[in-house]
């Protein structure tokens, strides 16, 4: 009685290769608090202090990419012209000694994070397209969404090299959909978020957060006029007319001149 033989692999096929063993890792279990680097938004109306209010954080280093520092005395990194720059920077030692990181401004990260994904990522026939809109509909943002966050990246890089990470952003005015009634408009971080929440970049930095702070001026509406007299306030809360949160700080501080760092000092306990 004849047996039938196994056919030999194809010629072309490889075998499973098996994986060496590697020292298995400990885990431990710990309690209370955690002195960790803080990741921080600021956003806020063009002019108000963002970059002022950072330059007051511990020993701050500015990617100014947006040349919003030049009339501050402060440190930081020139020749930042594109997308892949700035990743080279928060690759680098350079950073080295310094314990906070300020991307000044998020905003403008994006515009050059568009440019990066037009020049690198072609449509999926393999031609380059020249705006986001030539992807086909809602393939551009993804696009730009995948771009921006190796961004953030980089900056969790940094935060686990131990320094803090300061994004400002500018503000915009944005409808917010509301599923229990009427959609309403708040302040929010100036960057790309489709109406349909996917490849948002705004969500994804506000949730990575550990704290956005809103800076506003101080406005009071009387028969449809505003009125205010410049006094500015940092708020670390969410109310219907703006996007904020902190994870230690529940407070709206007055922001009353450019050596205002109450905040800082509140968020970082005086360390």
């Amino acid at each position: 009685m004849s047996t039938m033989k196994p056919l030999p692999p194809p010629a072309n096929s490889k075998r499973a290769e098996i994986p060496e063993q590697t020292e298995q890792r400990k885990f431990a279990a710990i309690s209370g608090t955690v002195d960790a680097p803080q990741r921080i938004v600021v956003y806020g109306p063009g002019g108000i202090g963002k970059s002022t209010l950072a330059s007051l954080a511990p020993a701050p280093v500015f990617l100014d990419i947006e040349q919003g520092t030049n009339a501050l005395d402060v440190t930081r990194i020139e020749g930042l012209e594109t997308f892949a720059d700035v990743r080279a920077v928060l690759q680098s030692n350079v950073l080295d000694g310094f314990r906070t990181v300020v991307l000044d401004s998020a905003t403008k990260a994006e515009e050059l994070a568009v440019a990066h994904t037009l020049a690198s990522t072609p449509h999926e026939k393999g031609h380059h397209v020249k705006s986001i809109e030539g992807y086909g509909f809602g393939k551009g943002p993804q696009h730009v969404y995948d771009s921006y966050m190796l961004l953030l990246a980089d900056l969790d890089k940094q935060i686990r090299q131990g320094r803090n990470v300061i994004m400002i952003a500018h503000s915009c005015i944005d409808n917010v959909p509301n599923p229990v009634g009427d959609d309403w408009i708040r302040h929010e971080p100036h960057m790309q978020s489709p109406r349909s929440g996917k490849a948002s970049i705004r969500n994804r930095v506000v949730q990575w957060a550990d704290h956005v702070l809103f800076v506003g001026y101080d406005v009071v509406a009387t028969d449809g006029k505003g009125r205010g007299a410049g006094t500015r306030t940092i708020y670390t809360y969410e109310l219907p007319s703006h996007v904020a949160k902190s994870r230690t700080v529940r407070a709206a501080l007055p922001f009353e001149n450019a050596e205002d760092g109450r905040i800082w000092s509140m968020i970082f306990g005086g360390k």
